[in-house]
């Protein structure tokens, strides 16, 4: 088998190269998949690079290939052995409660390997998106005549939750102080784990605080650069997930952490790979850092700040969380936050404005009714006769 040509990016644009060929890559995985879907669908194909976003696709496209697989091994729908080779005819054959089975099977559903039996469920949210792929799917077909009728009528509706309705869950600001003294001294960290705190410490306390102090989303802290951040201006750029540029004010706090970093631990020349030399934040290797690996550093340190186990420590998406309700709750607008956040809508900032910590512990603070019948009946006790 020939070895796999290396990508080579010729870019023109004002993005870094790291973000363009990372782009790149989804929309590689993206006709990967196309490539295993019927060939009826090639118009379907088309209207989502030309109406979604890169990632958005990715998503549709795993979606449909998973209810192209399920028609097959689960229903008599089609005969083919493998999802490209279902045909038209035999798409048209799918009704709208096919659908609706479809969707109660992925609730709870097995795979299997040759060493696991590996079991997945999803809520309410995850169903949604399917059913949302699905439907686009053939309202898709329908339109361009592919199918007789337009199912997605048919399709039972999937409650998710409104704005506020579902707990959110972030740090407390006792509980970012822990994390972040943790992280400054090694406390509570394996005998292991100190090994590799003693070669990264600056490093992860730098993406602790830019994480905490932006609310930046994991792959846009993944994707920084040394060359986006502008100390002379007070700034640095970040690339959004709508391929937005937004440009980031920098406080005291980054600039000490970063430059701390970058000044007397961040690897230098030969240690760095040079596909990675401007790469922000690098493994021990002196490669970019992977979402993976920042992921589980955030897991790590957040669960000394939570006291817990690191399996239930949080995710960088808690922190972003921890971001949103720590800015609003020291009263900045939430116009501001919004902005800063980079959320589309206002109502999804929102969430985190209606969430306020601590008020489920003082509202039970203020129902002692233990406490206050042994006051009272001390009091009774003490009365004179």
């Amino acid at each position: 088998m020939a070895a796999r040509k290396e990508i080579r990016i010729h870019n023109k644009s004002d993005k870094p190269d790291n973000v363009v060929k990372k782009e790149n890559e989804t929309v590689m995985q993206c006709q990967a998949i196309e490539k295993e879907l019927p060939g009826f669908m090639r118009g379907f194909f088309a209207y989502l690079r030309g109406n979604v976003l890169p990632m958005s696709r990715l998503a549709y496209l795993h979606d449909i290939r998973f209810f192209c697989n399920y028609l097959i091994r689960e229903t008599g729908i089609s005969a083919s052995e493998d999802t490209k080779g279902i045909s038209q005819s035999e798409f048209n054959k799918v009704k709208a409660s096919d659908v609706n089975f479809f969707i109660d099977y992925c609730r709870r559903y097995e795979t299997e390997t040759e060493k696991a039996v590996y079991i997945y469920e999803n809520q309410n949210r995850s169903l949604a998106r399917k059913k949302s792929s699905v439907s686009v799917l053939f309202k898709y077909l329908y339109r361009d005549g592919l199918v007789d009728n337009n199912i997605t009528d048919g399709f039972d509706p999937i409650r998710v939750p409104k704005s506020g309705e579902r707990e959110i869950k972030a740090l407390q600001d006792d509980e970012v102080m822990v994390m972040l003294d943790a992280v400054s001294t090694g406390d509570g960290l394996t005998k292991k784990e100190r090994e590799f705190w003693e070669k990264t410490k600056k490093r992860d306390k730098a993406i602790l605080v830019l994480f905490l102090t932006y609310g930046l989303r994991l792959s846009e802290l993944q994707q920084l650069n040394v060359s986006s951040i502008n100390f002379s201006r007070g700034e640095f750029k970040i690339y959004r997930k709508r391929g937005k540029e937004s440009t980031m004010p920098l406080n005291k706090s980054v600039v000490k952490v970063v430059t701390e970093y970058l000044e007397g631990e961040r690897a230098q020349g030969d240690r760095v790979d040079p596909l990675h030399k401007d790469a922000l934040f690098l493994s021990l290797q002196g490669s970019r850092m992977t979402e993976r690996q920042i992921r589980e550093l955030v897991k790590k340190y957040t669960s000394l700040g939570l006291k817990t186990s690191r399996d239930a420590g949080y995710s960088p998406h808690k922190l972003r969380a921890t971001a949103a309700t720590s800015l609003i709750g020291r009263g900045n607008s939430i116009f501001d936050v919004q902005a800063l956040l980079d959320h589309e809508q206002v109502t999804t900032t929102q969430l985190y404005a209606a969430h306020k910590m601590n008020v489920k512990r003082d509202l039970v603070n203020d129902m002692e009714w233990e406490l206050e019948r042994t006051e009272n009946n001390g009091k009774d006790s003490g009365k004179e006769e």
